[in-house]
């Protein structure tokens, strides 16, 4: 029996537009959907909102960069439409609306999205948020910056953190060693079984993304059952593991 969990990739954004509501509600339609990835950055006056892109232009029908627009502008955007005409008028969410939408049924991969100090203390405003929901446990704040992860555990030293890595050369294992995070979120290319058996001895969880076909999502399977799969569609991990 394969025991590894598929994660939402910004919800079900294989059929919804990614990283709003409509993906969460899609991916929480699905029982087997415990975890999910999502992405945020902070507006220009501070609220944690919940998008990939440092520009508005790909997602939503806005211009310019996510920090330079507050949250009261950013909120009337139509960030569904581009999907289809289906989701016209689906918007941005705040971090706040998806995890009161989603809490006690899902546990968070939350992608702090900076570079250098692009958003001074968007650690302490996420950790805050996650604390007031009391979702701490079901939370791991992953970044591909490590002085964010710094400053993750220098704010609140048991607070899980995840390590995002997609290079070429190094060694994640290492890193995340280093970095003192429990979590690895590595794209799927990367990860060999070596890799996964090194990681699992350590006590790391690995979360390979973004895997979208079936005959991958076994391989992955077959290196360790503890590796998660990240995925833009969930309804394919279900025909994959479970045939439903």
């Amino acid at each position: 029996m394969f025991k590894n969990m598929c994660v939402a990739h910004r919800g079900f954004s294989g059929k919804a537009p990614e990283n709003t509501l409509a993906a969460v509600r899609m991916a929480l339609a699905l029982p087997y959907v415990r975890w999910m990835e999502l992405d945020v950055q902070l507006s220009k006056d501070g609220v944690p909102v919940v998008i990939h892109d440092y520009s508005l232009d790909r997602t939503t029908n806005g211009h310019g960069k996510v920090k330079n627009m507050d949250w009261e502008q950013i909120k009337r955007l139509d960030a569904g439409s581009w999907k289809g005409r289906a989701f016209r008028g689906e918007r941005v969410p705040s971090l706040e609306e998806v995890l009161e939408l989603a809490a006690g049924r899902l546990h968070f991969n939350i992608e702090l999205k900076t570079v250098g100090n692009l958003y001074p203390g968007i650690e302490k405003t996420v950790i805050e948020l996650i604390s007031s929901k009391n979702m701490r446990d079901d939370v791991v704040l992953t970044s591909f910056e490590a002085g964010a992860l710094q400053r993750v555990k220098e704010i609140d030293p048991l607070f899980r953190t995840g390590l995002i890595f997609d290079s070429r050369s190094g060694d994640p294992a290492r890193r995340v060693k280093e970095l003192d995070c429990s979590f690895l979120s590595i794209s799927f290319a990367r990860l060999n079984p070596d890799l996964a058996k090194r990681l699992a001895a350590q006590g790391v969880k690995v979360m390979a993304w973004t895997v979208d076909k079936a005959r991958e999502m076994r391989r992955l399977a077959g290196m360790h059952s503890d590796i998660m799969i990240c995925t833009n569609r969930p309804d394919v991990w279900g025909d994959t593991f479970l045939g439903v």
